[in-house]
């Protein structure tokens, strides 16, 4: 048995399980400081251990960010610079560690959900898998022949500038770093921030959305370009708006303008640009994943 935890900046996805067919026990836990946060994940997998009388082989977080990922660091497995001040420079990697005296592997959340949709998702049997969350915030995770891609700390896909705006009123964004980059522009507090009213509110042809899905299409082009991944996997909150997927394929084809001539973007853009096939489940089933590839 495998411990996965998707360790998200609003709640802790536990899942205790072999493989995707064959799991124990779930559990979401809120998000609060540290020390409860944890005590609350122990108490969840020593009960479950103890009712199953199964050994825990090791553990898999895909954790919110940014992260502390170079394994020769005395800082390796801390949240590091995260806006969240109670969990800043707290080593979650270690903090298991020295409960529970298994192996801990850590990644980006969104590396995790890229992760477990290379192995059982949209993205089995794919070389180059790039999955993109676009809710609270927007992060992307790539993975390598079944390598998730770190780079000399980890990708920040959300945080590259993209152009302001196109409507008459241009919007500038909400981040409070860059103002104009992808989370600032798309991500859903930026939808609520320009609209006046939550995401999930607003109408299925509401205008939002055209221009959600010119922003977020701007950015899939410079993904294509620079990554060129097999497969691009959209998930998140935002992303549960179905009718965005084909505005989103539409407009990238039109935003590409017949440069990128691979068959997946000129024929089979409808499995190309694609909803993640594990669901909401991809970030905990990938951290699962993650405990996995210790064996």
């Amino acid at each position: 048995m495998y411990i996965g935890i998707e360790a998200g900046g609003t709640k802790f996805n536990c899942i205790i399980a072999e493989d995707p067919e064959h799991i124990l026990a779930e559990k979401r836990i809120a998000t609060t400081d540290p020390e409860q946060t944890i005590h609350e994940t122990l108490q969840f997998i020593q009960q479950s251990a103890g009712s199953s009388h199964q050994k825990m082989t090791a553990i898999g977080i895909g954790s919110f960010g940014p992260l502390d990922l170079n394994p020769h660091s005395p800082n390796f497995g801390s949240i590091t610079s995260t806006p969240k001040t109670a969990w800043k420079n707290f080593n979650i990697k270690h903090a298991f560690e020295d409960a529970l005296q298994i192996p801990v592997i850590i990644d980006t959340d969104v590396n995790a959900a890229a992760y477990g949709e290379f192995l059982w998702g949209a993205g089995k049997g794919k070389r180059y898998v790039l999955y993109v969350t676009i809710g609270t915030g927007i992060g992307g995770g790539f993975v390598i022949d079944g390598i998730p891609y770190h780079g000399m700390l980890h990708p920040e896909m959300g945080h590259f500038y993209l152009p302001d705006s196109n409507a008459k009123v241009p919007f500038k964004g909400v981040c409070p770093y860059h103002s104009n980059c992808f989370e600032g522009l798309a991500s859903g507090p930026a939808l609520q921030a320009r609209w006046g009213t939550e995401a999930s509110l607003l109408p299925k042809d509401h205008p939002a959305w055209k221009e959600e899905a010119h922003t977020i299409a701007l950015a899939l082009c410079s993904y294509i370009c620079i990554l060129s991944p097999d497969i691009l996997i959209l998930g998140g909150g935002v992303m549960q708006q179905d009718q965005l997927f084909p505005l989103i394929r539409r407009k990238t084809v039109q935003l590409l303008n017949g440069y990128i001539q691979a068959e997946n973007i000129v024929k089979n853009m409808d499995t190309y640009i694609v909803p993640p096939a594990l669901g909401s489940k991809a970030g905990v089933l990938g951290s699962l994943a993650l405990a996995r590839s210790t064996v």
